[in-house]
């Protein structure tokens, strides 16, 4: 145990993030005597004991046109936290994905001679290759949580350690099937098609309508629609949006149970982001979609070098559930794979399967316990 106060600088901008850091600062509370938190993180994290510097709702952005709207917050944000690192210099400073801003705090922390520990190495392999060189300069130490990143990085000497993903040890059920059902209303006998518009309010925007609207024409005898609403969008943004909708009466909004609300819908419709290779661990054949801004889009396809945007494809290194990128995300498109899938078994148990492999990948290792211990060595490094 470890008595003298250690003081940890942590910033993590998404809410994923924000669930995933929470775990691993619960391991090193329950490991260290007296530890100091101090940063930007979300709500599990402040439970957790984080001393939060900045607002965190502040940081669900995205997209290059979206990030420039903000550009004088960050640029503060960015001021204020070099001011701090000087003034409140930690043991040890944890970036955790985020790495458009994370990598630019990395070069200030890097300057003061503080150890960087980067949790869920930026996605180098997919754009902006440069950054693994940043990586290698700035970073004493990369966690990846994707199978395949430690061997890009140890191509280009980059000091890494495969902890395994996260999810692993997240994904845990509090209700039956038959509880989920009694307790938000369902009818257990129907299909259930589970929709996940997204955790930022810019993807709210953009994809809710358009998952509303996909649902007409599907039988409501049939099926029922379950919509996820995430903690971090407004609350009266999304439940307006739904009450102006066509279909509004047959819409059941499900707030909170997201593991539930994969594991016991029959497919489901999400947006492209962390929720896929939830969903893809859990097993429910899917189809994911992503529609940005104009402007990021044509900014965003120049500079992508991989042929999926879905994680569990990216993974599995071949197209195993449907994509539907920008004009293509339509409540037309949509609704003809829900039909696809959802009449053709031997089409659906072939993605259940390909899934499975996804599951085995990812859940040999625990990602916080792994953490504690690279954690321990680089705080034993800096002493």
């Amino acid at each position: 145990m470890m008595k003298k106060q250690i003081r940890i600088f942590w910033l993590v901008g998404e809410s994923s993030g924000d669930l995933h850091a929470s775990l691993v600062m619960r391991r090193i509370n329950a490991d260290f005597e007296n530890v100091h938190h101090y940063g930007i993180g979300g709500p599990r994290m402040q439970k957790e004991g984080l001393n939060i510097i900045f607002p965190f709702d502040r940081f669900a952005v995205m997209g290059f046109a979206e990030v420039v709207k903000h550009i004088l917050f960050f640029l503060k944000v960015e001021r204020d936290i070099a001011k701090l690192l000087k003034k409140q210099k930690p043991d040890l400073a944890i970036l955790v994905d985020y790495p458009g801003l994370n990598l630019r705090i990395a070069n200030i922390a890097d300057d003061l001679k503080i150890p960087i520990l980067y949790f869920i190495c930026p996605q180098f392999w997919a754009w902006k290759h440069k950054r693994v060189f940043q990586l290698k300069e700035r970073i004493r130490h990369v966690a990846c949580i994707l199978p395949f990143e430690k061997e890009l990085l140890d191509i280009h000497n980059v000091t890494s350690t495969y902890v395994g993903h996260p999810i692993a040890e997240e994904v845990e059920y509090q209700l039956d099937r038959v509880s989920f059902a009694r307790f938000f209303g369902l009818d257990p006998e129907k299909k259930w098609i589970g929709f996940f518009p997204g955790s930022r309010n810019g993807e709210l925007e953009r994809m809710l309508p358009i998952y509303l609207e996909s649902t007409n024409g599907l039988d409501n005898n049939e099926y029922q629609f379950l919509f996820s609403k995430a903690r971090s969008v407004s609350h009266s943004r999304f439940m307006a949006t739904i009450e102006n909708s066509s279909n509004a009466k047959s819409i059941n909004v499900i707030d909170g149970y997201n593991y539930e609300m994969m594991k016991y819908c029959d497919f489901l419709v999400l947006t492209s982001g962390t929720v896929t290779l939830e969903a893809a661990f859990i097993g429910t054949p899917m189809v994911i979609a992503y529609k940005s801004s104009f402007i990021s889009y044509q900014i965003g396809k120049r500079l992508v070098r991989v042929d999926n945007i879905g994680l569990p494809n990216i993974i599995l290194r071949k197209t195993v559930v449907p994509e539907l990128i920008q004009n293509d995300v339509t409540s037309h498109k949509i609704r003809a794979i829900i039909k696809q899938y959802m009449n053709n078994s031997e089409l659906y148990a072939t993605v259940q399967e390909e899934l499975r492999t996804i599951k085995a990948m990812l859940g040999e290792k625990k990602a916080s316990i792994q953490m504690l211990k690279i954690i321990k060595e680089m705080l034993k490094i800096h002493e």
